[in-house]
C-alpha cells in the first residue's frame, strides 16, 4: 500500500505561492467600526454557521435525553467539562464523543464529533428545533460504522466537505500519506471577512482614508470590490450557495470569479428534474441561473439583507418591492401591473395560493426538516408534467388533483398566456430517456442565446453519450462562446472527434482566461497524440499542472482517486491506475466500480490468483453484489475475463 500511495502522491507538485494577500482580523474587529452590521450578523444563519459548545450556542437537549434507531442508540449528556454522546453502533460497539462544536442553529441543529486528531465528523443523529427532539438524518439508511455513507465515513468528514462554507479563512492541509488533517481557519462562523475578504488593508485604509492602489485590492483595501455590482456579488455568495466541485484547498479569497474556484453540477439527473426544478440538495445558484430575474441584473441582495442574512421584506412584501404598479427603476423591463391580488393569483387573500412563492418557488424538504425555495422563480407549467415527468406547483398543493386539471384551470385563467411555448425540460426529458433521438434538439438548445448559459451548457453534457465526430465538428463553434460553462461543455464533446482535430480545436483553450475552461481543456489533451510547438506545449503544461493541483487538493475524496486510476490508464500507467483504485476502496470500500477495476488490473498484471484474492477482498466489503459475485465465478471457472482497458 505504501507503494501504491506513492505512485499517488508523486503526480502531484507544490503548488507555486501567489502574492501574500492581506491577513484576516477577525470579525470582533470589523465590528469596532460597524456596529450595526455586526450587531444584525451576530445572530444570523451566517454568523451562527459554525460555533463552539455553550449555553449560548447550544439549543439541543443533553441533559440526560437518548435518541434510539436506524441501527443506533445515543445518551446525551453535560457536565462541566462540556457536552457528550455515548453512541452504540450497530454492530454493538460504544464509543463516548465529545461536541467538538456546533453547526447551525435553525430548523435543526448538527454536531462534530472529533473521531481523531484534527478530523471532524458530522453526526447523523440531530436536534429538531421546532418539535424539541432529536432524529435521524436519514430515516431510511440503517449503515455499519465500515459503510463510506455511515457518519463516520468519508462523505461525512467536515473538513473535506463542509467546513470551507462554515468558516473564515479555512485551510483544510491534508496529508494523504498519513490520512489525516491539519485544518485551520481564520474564524469559525461565516464572519464579515469570509464576504468582504481579509480586512487587514481596510484596516490600514481607515487609518488615512488613503486610497489603497495595491494590486488584487480595491481602494478600500479588499480582495471583494466594495462596489462589485450585482454579477460579482451573485458570484460571491454562489461559492457557498451552489452544488458544486471546488478547485482549491479551503476558502478561495472573496472576489475570486466563480468558474476560477469551482465547476458548478449541470442540471443532471441525479440532482434536478428535467425540467431544472430542484430534486436534490442543489443550494439556490443553479436555480438562479435559470432564472428571468438573474437575465434581467436581480442579484441575491435585492431580496436578502446580506447581514442578517434574512429577506428583506415579510411574505408577498418582497416581491412587491419591484412587481408592482410602481415598479423598479433599477429594472425597467417589469411590467408595471398589479400582481399581489386575487384577479392575478385566483387564489383567497391571506391563503397559502396567494403567496408568491408557493407557485413561483416550491419548496423541497432536505434533512427531513429543512424546507428551501427553488430560485429559478418559474412560471407554474403543469401542462409540461406528462412530457417531463417534473412536479408542478399546482398539485404539490392540490394534491387530490392532477396535472391535466391543473393546466385547464391555467388556460383558463390565462386564456392569451405567452408562457405555454416550448420549454428546454422536454428536450431534456427525451434525452434523458434517447439522447441519439433528441441530438438535434439538444444542439438547437446549445446554440440558442435566448436560453440560460446553465440550460445551454446541460445540452452539451446530455449529448455526450452519443456524441461522434458530426457532434464534435457541429458544436466546435461553441468553444468560443462568451459563457465559461459552454466553452467547459463543449469541450467534452471534442473526445469524438479525431485525435488531430481535437487538439486543433482545443489547444488554444489551455489558455482560455477561466480556470474551468483551461483544466477541461487539459482533460481531453492527457495524450494529444501531437508533437506541439513550444508555445502550445507550454501552455497545455501549465493547464494540464493547474487540472492537477486541484485533484491534488482533494485526494481524501474517495472520488478523486477513481480519476486518477482512470488517468492512470489513459496514459497506461497500469501500476499507478491499480494505485489509485485501491485508494479508492481504502477510503469507501463501498466503491464497487474501484474494486471491479482492480480485480481486473491484479488479474492482468499480477494473475488468476492476484484477482480472485481482490474479488474476496471486494466481496467482504460488499456481499452480495452481482457484479463481484459474477467475477468471482468467471475467475472460479477459468474462463478468464474481459482484459482491463
Amino acid at each position: 500500500m505504501k507503494f501504491a500511495l506513492a505512485l499517488i502522491l508523486t503526480f502531484f507538485a507544490a503548488a507555486a505561492h501567489a502574492d501574500e494577500p492581506p491577513a484576516y482580523i477577525g470579525s470582533a474587529q470589523c465590528a469596532t467600526c460597524h456596529a450595526p452590521e455586526a450587531d444584525a450578523w451576530k445572530g444570523s444563519d451566517h454568523g451562527l454557521a459554525w460555533t463552539l459548545p455553550s449555553d449560548q450556542t447550544v439549543v439541543a437537549d443533553f441533559d440526560g435525553t437518548t435518541f434510539s434507531g436506524n441501527g443506533t442508540a445515543v445518551q446525551f449528556s453535560k457536565d462541566d467539562a462540556g457536552y457528550h454522546a455515548k453512541v452504540t453502533e450497530m454492530d454493538g460497539s460504544v464509543k463516548d464523543y465529545n461536541v467538538h462544536s456546533v453547526i447551525g442553529i435553525r430548523p435543526l441543529q448538527q454536531f462534530l464529533f472529533e473521531t481523531a486528531p484534527g478530523k471532524l465528523q458530522s453526526f447523523d443523529v440531530v436536534w429538531d428545533v421546532d418539535k424539541k427532539e432529536w432524529y435521524h438524518l436519514y430515516p431510511d439508511s440503517v449503515l455499519p460504522p465500515r459503510d463510506g455513507l455511515h457518519w463516520t465515513g468519508p462523505y461525512k468528514n467536515w473538513n473535506a466537505r463542509c467546513a470551507e462554507c462554515h468558516a473564515t479563512g479555512f485551510e483544510k492541509n491534508y496529508d494523504p500519506k498519513t490520512r489525516s488533517y491539519q485544518s485551520t481557519q481564520a474564524e469559525i462562523g461565516v464572519g464579515c471577512e469570509a464576504c468582504h475578504g481579509p480586512g487587514s488593508a481596510h484596516r490600514d485604509w481607515a487609518a488615512d482614508r488613503k486610497p489603497i492602489t495595491l494590486p488584487g485590492l480595491d481602494a478600500y483595501g479588499f480582495t471583494m470590490p466594495t462596489r462589485g455590482g450585482a454579477e460579482k456579488w451573485v458570484q460571491q455568495c454562489a461559492g457557498c450557495h451552489s452544488r458544486r466541485e471546488a478547485f482549491g484547498d479551503g476558502n478561495p479569497l472573496p472576489g475570486t470569479p466563480y468558474h476560477d474556484a469551482y465547476r458548478l453540477s449541470l442540471l443532471t439527473p441525479e440532482l434536478y428534474h428535467s425540467d431544472g426544478q430542484i430534486l436534490q440538495e442543489d443550494y439556490e445558484y443553479g436555480s438562479f441561473l435559470q432564472s428571468k430575474m438573474y437575465a434581467k441584473g436581480v442579484s441575491c441582495v435585492n431580496c436578502h439583507d446580506p447581514h442578517e442574512a434574512k429577506l428583506k421584506a415579510e411574505g408577498n412584501a418582497v416581491c412587491v418591492q419591484c412587481h408592482s404598479p410602481a415598479g423598479n427603476p433599477e429594472f425597467p423591463s417589469l411590467p408595471l401591473k398589479e400582481f399581489d391580488s386575487a384577479a392575478h393569483h385566483f387564489h383567497k387573500e391571506g391563503s397559502a395560493g396567494a403567496e408568491c412563492k408557493n407557485c413561483h418557488m416550491v419548496e423541497q424538504t432536505y434533512m427531513v426538516t429543512d424546507e428551501r425555495a427553488d430560485h429559478s422563480f418559474r412560471i407554474p407549467r403543469p401542462d409540461l408534467s406528462a412530457q417531463t415527468g417534473a412536479p408542478d406547483a399546482c398539485t404539490t398543493c392540490h394534491k387530490d388533483q392532477n396535472p391535466e386539471w391543473a393546466a385547464k384551470q391555467i388556460e383558463a385563467w390565462y386564456p392569451d398566456s405567452t408562457h405555454r411555448g416550448p420549454h428546454f425540460g422536454t428536450t431534456f426529458a427525451q434525452a434523458r430517456r434517447n439522447p441519439q433521438g433528441a441530438l438535434a434538439s439538444l444542439l438547437a438548445l446549445a446554440k440558442d442565446q435566448d436560453q440560460a448559459d446553465l440550460v445551454r451548457a446541460t445540452a452539451l453534457y446530455l449529448m455526450q453519450s452519443a456524441a461522434d465526430e458530426e457532434t464534435a465538428d457541429q458544436t466546435s463553434a461553441l468553444l468560443a462562446d462568451d459563457s465559461p460553462l459552454v466553452r467547459a461543455s463543449a469541450v467534452r464533446l471534442q473526445r469524438a472527434a479525431q485525435p488531430p482535430v481535437r487538439v486543433q480545436n482545443l489547444i488554444g483553450l489551455t489558455s482560455d482566461p477561466v480556470a474551468l475552461v483551461r483544466m477541461a481543456a487539459a482533460q481531453e489533451l492527457i495524450a494529444p497524440g501531437a508533437i506541439l510547438p513550444p508555445k502550445m506545449a507550454a501552455a497545455l503544461r501549465g493547464a494540464f499542472d493547474e487540472w492537477r493541483r486541484s485533484l491534488g487538493n482533494r485526494l481524501d475524496f474517495p472520488e478523486t482517486h477513481l480519476v486518477l486510476g482512470g488517468m492512470a490508464l489513459v496514459m497506461r500507467n497500469y501500476q499507478a491506475g491499480l494505485a489509485g483504485f485501491r485508494e479508492a476502496v481504502t477510503l469507501d470500500p463501498q466503491r464497487v466500480e474501484a474494486w471491479s477495476m482492480i480485480v481486473r488490473l491484479e488479474q492482468a498484471l499480477n494473475g488468476d490468483e492476484a484477482a480472485r484474492q481482490a474479488v474476496g477482498q471486494a466481496l467482504q466489503a460488499n456481499p452480495g453484489t452481482p457484479e463481484l459475485l459474477s467475477m468471482q465465478i468467471e475467475l472460479q471457472g477459468g474462463s478468464g475475463m474481459p482484459p482491463a482497458p
